[in-house]
């Protein structure tokens, strides 16, 4: 029977047990899945749609879990029905890998960091195939080329630390495909990823689908992702399934009320088109929202000058320098007074270790660095922890920054205490009133952060940040690794601080949906260098930089009708920034294109600068 779903999931409870009874992932979820088609499973943390996929897997009770009720009807290749619910542990084992694929969210945790690639993308054909060792080899390479990752037979040797975050999770679509499953499980496969990097991988998940006539189950909180992938939406809010549709019928006539929520929380490339100055996102369900745009001032506060930062490569017997990678290459920008300026550009781009050789976290080889009259560069250890009174950082990871068996209360207090700028009685009320600032009751000074959702422990660290008054945020990655309607919210709240305290960002990022909402001015970098610099209305209504440009078209759009394909994607493999050393690169040179938009002339990294087309279009912008 070719209509006969492959799978169908009907009326799937999960519990997991723990010190206080029994916990529900997820209470009554329905929906089956056709051969050949995508179905995207949409939701944010806490939704149970990965609960729905490790079930389907039956991997869910490797992680306390229990299927309490249900049915998990799988249509074998060989013609037979099988409820994988009641399924036997030795017989899934037949399953998973050969009939069922799944790609996970973290390519690194997937792979093992022993073995190399080869020696993992052979295993299952050697246990499921019954090949033989040479055969297997021939297999894994077709694979690689599949997923066109470039030299693949050396990639076959190397470990998976060798890789980047890309490469890894090519691989691990190429071991998830290996068997040919009829279908694939992808648990948010782009999530850590690059939007270059993303695009690519979504085209490619498409192309392999439609040459194997795969059934694919995507799970992603992301609606452009939905956009341009799905057939299908399952929409999931706290274990229960809220909306079903297709993806034009949820994109453009959602009826539940979350659905309607989540499409409003996604900040969508274009929409600030015409707007001077970025203003707060409006959501739903919020009650007396100021949206007023937010001008900031002229005067600078931060100027950097010629920022050249490189990290030594040690080689050989003694463990000499043999080679530096050229992280930061000449960097020169100016952020003015409660302003935001974003870096935008790609994982190994420079722009972390542009943020951090600011601060001097990491310790810049040249360049000059001016905060509000002070040069940073020429300050020691002491004078440094008192310019850091001005300048604190976000990090991308809330958990890794907050100590695990403090109270929030000592962690916003920490910074006051070691600066004696508050304490006893004054202390706490100072923390309490920070509380207030990012909207966080003050029942929770008492707790500890793995008693918080992601979202939540940003904040903490937002009003750590905040203890100090500083005058300039450096928020590296800051909302990447929250859910969208959370991610709204606390941009929101960090553009509401700008407006009251002044505050200036130097907000780095790679989501350029993001970067269009909150900038006054934004800076391309590419390899170590920014190859545009402008005001976030010229960069992006007239991107000049080819790779500007390439960067522009690899966003996905979260309008199922206007779908990226492969060939939209025309992006060079980037060069390595390892030079060995007395390499000297050539000074940074730029084209006014308009007053203020500047543009990296000449030829850069694969990247060449087509003078004439700037000076054609100079009069008609």
């Amino acid at each position: 029977m070719l209509d006969q779903p492959i799978a169908q999931i009907k009326k799937l409870r999960v519990e997991f047990q723990t010190k206080d009874g029994p916990v529900v992932g997820v209470e009554d979820v329905s929906f089956e899945i056709n051969p050949g088609e995508t179905v995207c499973i949409v939701g944010e943390s806490g939704s149970g749609k990965s609960v729905s996929s490790l079930s389907l897997m039956r991997l869910v009770e490797f992680g306390g879990g229990d299927i309490a009720g249900g049915q998990l009807l799988f249509d074998r290749r060989d013609g037979g029905e099988l409820d994988l619910a009641t399924a036997d542990q030795d017989y899934m084992r037949n399953i998973r890998g050969n009939e069922i694929g799944m790609i996970f969210q973290e390519p690194m945790t997937a792979l093992n960091p022993v073995f190399t690639v080869g020696r993992q993308l052979t295993e299952g054909l050697r246990v499921h195939k019954g090949m033989n060792q040479s055969q297997a080899e021939e297999r894994a390479l077709e694979l690689l080329r599949q997923v066109r990752i470039p030299e693949p037979e050396r990639r076959l040797k190397q470990y998976p630390h060798e890789l980047s975050g890309g490469m890894r999770q090519r691989v691990v679509i190429a071991m998830a495909m290996a068997c040919e499953p009829r279908l694939l499980i992808a648990d948010e496969p782009t999530t850590a990823l690059d939007v270059t990097i993303q695009a690519e991988i979504l085209a490619l998940m498409d192309r392999l689908k439609r040459e194997t006539g795969t059934a694919v189950m995507f799970i992603t909180h992301d609606m452009a992702v939905v956009a341009q992938m799905a057939d299908r939406v399952v929409v999931m809010f706290r274990g229960n399934k809220v909306e079903e549709g297709t993806v034009e019928e949820i994109f453009e006539n959602p009826q539940h009320e979350y659905t309607k929520a989540l499409l409003a929380a996604v900040p969508k490339l274009g929409e600030m088109h015409g707007k001077a100055a970025p203003e707060p996102m409006k959501l739903m369900g919020v009650a007396d929202q100021r949206i007023e745009p937010i001008i900031g001032t002229e005067s600078p506060l931060l100027t950097v000058k010629g920022l050249t930062t490189r990290f030594p490569v040690k080689g050989g017997f003694f463990r000499r320098t043999v080679a530096n990678v050229h992280a930061v290459e000449d960097v020169s920008f100016t952020l003015n007074k409660g302003q935001t300026l974003s870096l935008v550009g790609e994982s190994g781009c420079g722009k972390s270790s542009a943020g951090r050789s600011i601060l001097r976290l990491v310790e810049p080889m040249a360049g000059e660095i001016d905060l509000d009259g002070v040069d940073i560069m020429q300050l020691d250890q002491s004078g440094l922890r008192k310019a850091r009174l001005d300048m604190q950082m976000i990090f991308q990871d809330p958990f890794a920054s907050l100590n695990p068996q403090m109270q929030l209360l000592e962690q916003v207090a920490e910074p006051m205490r070691n600066y004696g700028v508050a304490s006893g009685s004054e202390l706490v009320d100072r923390v309490a009133s920070l509380f207030d600032r990012v909207q966080l009751p003050r029942s929770f000074m008492r707790r500890y952060p793995h008693e918080m959702s992601g979202g939540q422990r940003q904040r903490i660290a937002i009003a750590r940040a905040l203890a100090l008054n500083p005058k300039l945020i450096v928020a590296d990655e800051a909302v990447s690794a929250l859910d969208v309607s959370v991610q709204a919210q606390v941009l929101n709240l960090m553009m509401e601080l700008q407006a009251d305290l002044g505050l200036s960002y130097l907000f780095i990022s790679h989501d350029m949906a993001v970067v269009e909402r909150v900038s006054h001015h934004v800076g391309v970098m590419y390899l170590g260098r920014i190859v545009e610099l402008g005001s976030r209305v010229r960069v992006f209504e007239n991107p000049q930089h080819p790779y500007t440009q390439a960067l522009m078209k690899a966003v996905p759009i979260a309008d199922p009708r206007r779908r990226k394909s492969e060939k939209d994607l025309n992006f060079k493999p980037i060069p390595s920034p390892i030079h060995p050393i007395g390499y000297e690169p050539e000074p940074s040179r730029y084209i006014e294109v308009e007053p203020g938009h500047y543009v990296l002339d000449g030829e850069w990294a694969g990247y060449t600068v087509d003078r004439d087309a700037i000076h054609a279009g100079q009069g008609g912008h």
